[in-house]
């Protein structure tokens, strides 16, 4: 069977995170990033300069990002996308300031810095994208995530499985497990949009889907489905 008729239990993509991870030790920073870093520790109008330059270059890489997405959202005026590139600069210029010490040099300071105004700027336009719209908490029709590209036996293989994770959402989750199985895994609900809806963080939409799936393979496995199969079909 293919993951398409089991989308519930494929992984939701993760949004990238900006920080400047590496498992090997940090390289030697180069002469700029060093100079960043120094400025941007300093104390009064050195400091307060090295801001200003980090916020022009911030602003830069999320007027880059809105105009790139800017097609998804024909209804927004320039103001609104000027708008909306200004308070994603001023909240990527809040989080690099206060991970300075989390930089290791795997990229020069000025790459790393950008990628949190590209971050946020996209966050921003998928939260407008859903401003006024209903997040669908349950799913219209079961059948709508059945894979078409199956021949008469796996259909039915596919229709008796649908039936058991239906069932299975239903009875085995909490009901908050299954709003958000429901809205991020089959709805495709942008998990910063649906943090935001139910008053909770990213990182707690994370682990009660992880939580749910868990409980569905389990269940599925008592089943006669082998949870093993399903999370290599998934993947």
């Amino acid at each position: 069977m293919s993951a398409a008729s089991v989308p519930m239990l494929a992984g939701v993509p993760s949004t990238p995170q900006p920080a400047d991870a590496s498992e090997s030790p940090a390289p030697p920073l180069d002469a700029e990033s060093r100079e960043w870093l120094r400025s941007l520790r300093a104390a009064g109008a050195e400091r307060d300069a090295a801001v200003g330059r980090l916020h022009a270059l911030l602003l830069r890489a999320a007027v880059f990002e809105v105009r790139r997405r800017k097609a998804s959202l024909p209804h927004l005026r320039g103001d609104d996308l000027d708008d909306l590139a200004n308070q994603a600069a001023d909240d990527a210029l809040v989080s690099v300031l206060a991970r300075l010490d989390d930089f290791r040099g795997a990229s020069r300071f000025t790459t790393w810095a950008y990628k949190f105004a590209l971050l946020e700027a996209a966050v921003k336009l998928r939260k407008r994208s859903w401003q006024g719209r209903e997040v669908p908490l349950e799913p219209d029709d079961w059948s709508t995530f059945a894979s078409t590209a199956v021949d008469p036996a796996g259909s039915a293989q596919q229709s008796e499985l649908l039936q058991l994770i239906e069932q299975a959402v239903a009875e085995v989750l909490t009901p908050h497990q299954r709003r958000v199985l429901v809205a991020l895994a089959l709805n495709g609900v942008p998990i910063d949009v649906l943090a935001d809806r139910l008053n909770t963080s990213r990182g707690a939409l994370y682990k009660t889907l992880h939580d749910a799936r868990r409980k569905l393979r389990g269940h599925l496995a008592d089943q006669g489905h082998p949870p093993e199969s399903l999370t290599e079909e998934a993947r």
